[in-house]
């Protein structure tokens, strides 16, 4: 128990960069992934080739090989990111990709005579879209974005490729110092606690929106 609470600050910090990554992420990525998703089922052609290839690229390659490659690769062509962003930016774009197909299947799956029912009143696209079309689409997707939201939660453990002081990395540390495994054991039980959490409010977000049936 000493040793526990001795190593535990190191492994709260981490946690702390850890829940940074995602929440940055989740900001970033959902809104990005609309915007998407909205492009996807346009009818301006080039747009829908260019978000096409977007998505394939970054659903195609693995997330880790995206982090190393902005924060290793970019800077060979003048780009260059602090650490921190770098993880945001490759995560950012990766996740926004899982969501854009997402909603995209969540907007099509929308009768198309919502949208005509919306022209006979007269209501504009971006006022059909967010009164009648997003809020159906939200209940429709919401167990989809949920699972890439628990993802996320253990994906952002990839940062500590680039030197990022997450929760992993400290546990890393910690373990590599001591030659012992319980840091690790910790690093596990506060990602269950992580998840549990988020399971547990994407559960009540599912509960708002049931009553739409």
């Amino acid at each position: 128990m000493h040793y526990i609470l001795e190593i535990l600050p190191s492994l709260v910090s981490g946690a702390g960069m850890t829940l940074k990554i995602f929440i940055w992420t989740l900001i970033g990525s959902l809104p990005l992934g609309l915007v998407v998703g909205l492009g996807l089922i346009s009818n301006i052609k080039p747009l829908q080739w260019l978000l096409h290839f977007y998505v394939w690229l970054m659903r195609g390659t693995p997330l880790l090989l995206q982090l190393i490659f902005v924060f290793y690769g970019l800077p060979l062509i003048g780009i260059v990111f602090p650490r921190y962003y770098a993880a945001l930016f490759a995560f950012i774009l990766n996740y926004a990709a899982y969501f854009a197909e997402i909603f995209r299947g969540g907007l099509q799956s929308i009768d198309n005579g919502q949208y005509e029912s919306a022209r006979v009143l007269r209501l504009s696209y971006g006022q059909t879209i967010r009164k009648i079309v997003i809020p159906q689409v939200i209940k429709i997707v919401l167990p989809s974005v949920g699972n890439e939201v628990i993802n996320l939660v253990k994906d952002s453990s990839l940062v500590y490729v680039i030197g990022l002081g997450d929760l992993l990395r400290a546990g890393n540390v910690a373990t590599a110092r001591d030659v012992t495994l319980v840091p690790l054991v910790l690093v596990g039980v506060i990602y269950l606690l992580l998840t549990a959490v988020t399971t547990f409010v994407l559960g009540r977000i599912e509960k708002h929106y049931s009553y739409w049936k």
